[in-house]
């Protein structure tokens, strides 16, 4: 071995060690993952990226190239016994369910909203499967800038009560995720639609970012707003706004977003939900270089909560 990779391997084991140190150190306090398709498709290469680290909980929302709903319940098992194997839990199965625009109220649109309750019987099975209570669901999107003038939150707050009610049913959870585009894309609107159904059935992936991508400051404006108990899940990244007022998504520690003192305040609260790391962060080195990254500098933030 030639000096040169000699000192390479010597550096790469230094900084493995110190991953592990402040992985360590953060799951003292959280319950803390990765969505693992933002690692990897293939569901074995994510999780022994998650053991490197000392993590032992996952998001599944794509795997082996396809979203979990699509994959047959054999691959599901499949992808299931490797969790197992590794000690890693699921924390959220993460689906499209009410991510398409809000079905008329017609014969067409009636239709298009069958299938999404057969969408959200396929989740709930693969759930079971891959023992986990809660589901990622959504609160329709619209086309633009802005949603249309007519309120639609009465039909959308409706439609979420029957979603809720299925799923309690199975007693499994929902977690609506604010998200761009949606008529939930804020921590305002997240608090509007929570007050609106109090089943607790249905809570909250808290995502800050995409919180901050739609105008909002989410911490601490949108998130004092929230109930802390209605919190299920948390997405962690980072984000920067551009002189154009859009946002891109960076490496955590190279934006604007408050990680720190979210961590804190939820420390604060005592949050006993999950938190996944969804970077979204584009790496010229690729999806596990951006991961890597970003969850290095999160676990540094952990370390000061």
């Amino acid at each position: 071995m030639s000096y040169h990779t000699r000192r390479q391997v010597l550096a790469a084991s230094a900084l493995l060690a110190t991953a592990r140190r402040l992985s360590a150190a953060a799951l003292s306090e959280f319950r803390l993952g990765v969505t693992t398709d933002e690692i990897d498709e293939d569901a074995l290469t994510a999780i022994r990226f998650l053991r490197r680290f000392g993590l032992s909980w996952a998001e599944v929302r794509s795997i082996w190239g396809k979203y979990n709903t699509e994959q047959p319940l054999e691959r599901i098992r499949e992808a299931h016994a490797l969790f197992r194997e590794y000690g890693v839990r699921v924390a959220i199965l993460d689906t499209g369910f009410f991510k398409v625009p809000l079905p008329a109220e017609t014969p067409e649109g009636q239709r298009l909203l069958d299938r999404q309750w057969t969408l959200l019987d396929a989740a709930m099975e693969r759930a079971k499967i891959l023992d986990t209570d809660r589901i990622r669901v959504f609160a329709f999107t619209y086309e633009g800038n802005r949603p249309p003038e007519e309120n639609r939150f009465p039909r959308i707050a409706e439609l979420l009560k029957e979603a809720a009610r299925r799923a309690k049913a199975r007693n499994l959870r929902l977690a609506l995720e604010n998200v761009g585009g949606s008529y939930v894309w804020t921590g305002a609107q997240a608090a509007q639609v929570l007050q609106a159904i109090p089943d607790q059935t249905l809570g909250l992936v808290w995502d800050p970012n995409n919180a901050g991508a739609g105008g909002e400051r989410p911490f601490p404006d949108g998130y004092r707003l929230l109930d802390p108990a209605r919190i299920l899940h948390v997405h962690l990244r980072d984000y920067r706004r551009l002189p154009d007022g859009k946002t891109e998504w960076c490496a955590v520690g190279d934006g604007e977003f408050d990680n720190l003192g979210q961590l804190r305040a939820l420390k604060k609260d005592r949050y006993q939900g999950t938190l996944s790391l969804e970077t979204h962060y584009k790496s010229p080195k690729g999806k596990a270089h951006a991961s890597e990254t970003s969850l290095t500098a999160l676990l540094k933030i952990i370390e000061q909560v």
